[in-house]
């Protein structure tokens, strides 16, 4: 079957399973594989419990003689993971809407999140669900478009070279935004120069397309750099002093939450017809830790005036934005003050967090620092550039968790895992503190909390 011929027969029966466990009457069953799975030794399972078809690898029929008893209702694909991706964008061609495509190294998660709470004060808004970002997410996210819908936003996370490309290509995005690029995933990167060039095929696809809307934040260097003179181009800053053209921002606190001011730039009032108007400064408290987050904020301010978004609502859905999945969370316990951000880490995430945490007027304080994972020939290099800025920020107490922190101050506790750090917990619980907790997801540090 063509991707057209399979799409025909989806509009018969819009429902596609990838989950044998799940798998609704008359829906397709989707057979993906993985280092630790095969959907295709599935693919009977998912017909007996109501699927009316079933797409499955080719060679999976020949090697199983039991699919071939079913054969009417198996349709043999090349690769069925590439398969998803076609279909899926196929499906996005049905809808002539906005598509935003996110990418970056940090900030992409929130930034999705913030962007699409803005343009609910306005839109049917789909967007990406947790951190389904990748080669598999994206297709289930844009599964999920309807005609109900007035736009998407698809967040896309890479970790290797070529992905933003590949799901760029199946997202087709009308316009798109680079939170920043940074030092992460560098063993599947191999490089730096490489974590650059794979964000900026997000670029490089809108740059093709063309009449294609970028957001950018014209303070980063990098990305203005690999920005293509193809694109339109709706610029955010927190440099004050770029005013012409520019939506510009400043931090006004942080204690803990951070609370910041914004001006729409001349452009945008002139767009809205308000000619010769003074822009209005506008201040919003919101509940997330970090000043880095002001780039986040500032990235879904300058969507949502491009979308027709009024201020006022726009200041109203940053004020009610409650961050989740341990991302710039406060908690506050019987014991102490919590600022958890346990999903992830890479260097230039955690050292926005410690520049953060250092900053904020709070007292005592205590940071438990999960390993930073994936970073390949990078990992001690970085790890002792952590250790080195940790020396200057002036923290009560330092607990380190993982094999990767090394030649450490005898006053900087160090664990092998989590289940060290429990055990320290459960021997003297620490009272009074404010505590940054933060590292890569693998560490599970999200596990402490609870415990604290």
């Amino acid at each position: 079957m063509t991707i057209k011929e399979l799409y025909k027969l989806y509009q018969e029966h819009p429902c596609i399973t990838t989950d044998s466990r799940n798998c609704p009457q008359g829906s397709i069953f989707l057979a993906l594989k993985g280092d630790k799975f095969d959907g295709n030794q599935f693919a009977m399972k998912a017909l007996e419990q109501g699927c009316a078809y079933a797409i499955v690898d080719k060679t999976a029929i020949i090697q199983n003689p039991e699919l071939k008893v079913q054969s009417s209702k198996l349709i043999p694909v090349d690769d069925t993971l590439q398969t998803y991706k076609d279909l899926a964008r196929e499906h996005r061609r049905q809808f002539r809407i906005p598509v935003i495509g996110i990418t970056g190294t940090n900030g992409k998660t929130t930034t999705k999140e913030l962007i699409a709470t803005v343009l609910q004060q306005k839109y049917n808004v789909l967007y990406t669900q947790g951190n389904f970002n990748n080669d598999v997410g994206v297709p289930k996210t844009l599964f999920g478009l309807s005609k109900e819908h007035d736009i998407a936003v698809i967040e896309m996370g890479a970790s290797h070279p070529g992905d933003i490309k590949t799901l760029a290509e199946t997202a087709e995005p009308t316009c798109g935004l680079i939170t920043n690029v940074g030092r992460a995933h560098l063993q599947g990167f191999g490089s730096f120069k490489n974590v650059v060039k794979t964000k900026g095929e997000l670029y490089d696809f809108l740059g093709h397309r063309g009449e294609s809307l970028v957001f950018i934040n014209v303070d980063n260097d990098r990305l203005m750099d690999i920005l293509p003179d193809t694109v339109w181009v709706a610029p955010y800053s927190t440099n004050l002093e770029n005013v012409e053209g520019c939506t510009v921002g400043e931090v006004v606190s942080c204690a803990p939450f951070l609370k910041f001011r914004w001006r729409e730039s001349d452009t945008n009032l002139e767009e809205r017809g308000e000619r010769g108007e003074e822009p209005t400064w506008y201040e919003v408290q919101t509940q997330l830790i970090g000043a880095y987050n002001i780039d986040n904020m500032m990235a879904a301010i300058a969507v949502g005036l491009n979308f027709g978004v009024e201020p006022a609502d726009i200041n109203r859905a940053l004020e009610a934005y409650k961050p989740s999945n341990n991302r710039s969370q406060l908690t506050v316990t019987e014991h102490n003050h919590l600022i958890v951000d346990a999903y992830n880490a890479n260097p230039s995430s955690m050292r926005a967090a410690l520049d953060n945490f250092r900053l904020m007027e709070v007292s005592p304080k205590m940071a438990i620092l999960g390993e930073m994972r994936e970073l390949g020939n990078s990992s001690h290099k970085e790890h002792q550039k952590l250790v080195a800025q940790l020396a200057e920020s002036g923290l009560d107490q330092i607990w380190l968790v993982g094999d990767e922190f090394t030649d450490l101050p005898s006053s900087y506790r160090h664990f092998h895992n989590v289940e060290e750090v429990k055990a320290a917990i459960a021997e003297r619980q620490p009272q009074g503190y404010y505590i940054l907790i933060k590292g890569s997801n693998s560490t599970r540090l999200y596990q402490l909390p609870e415990l604290l």
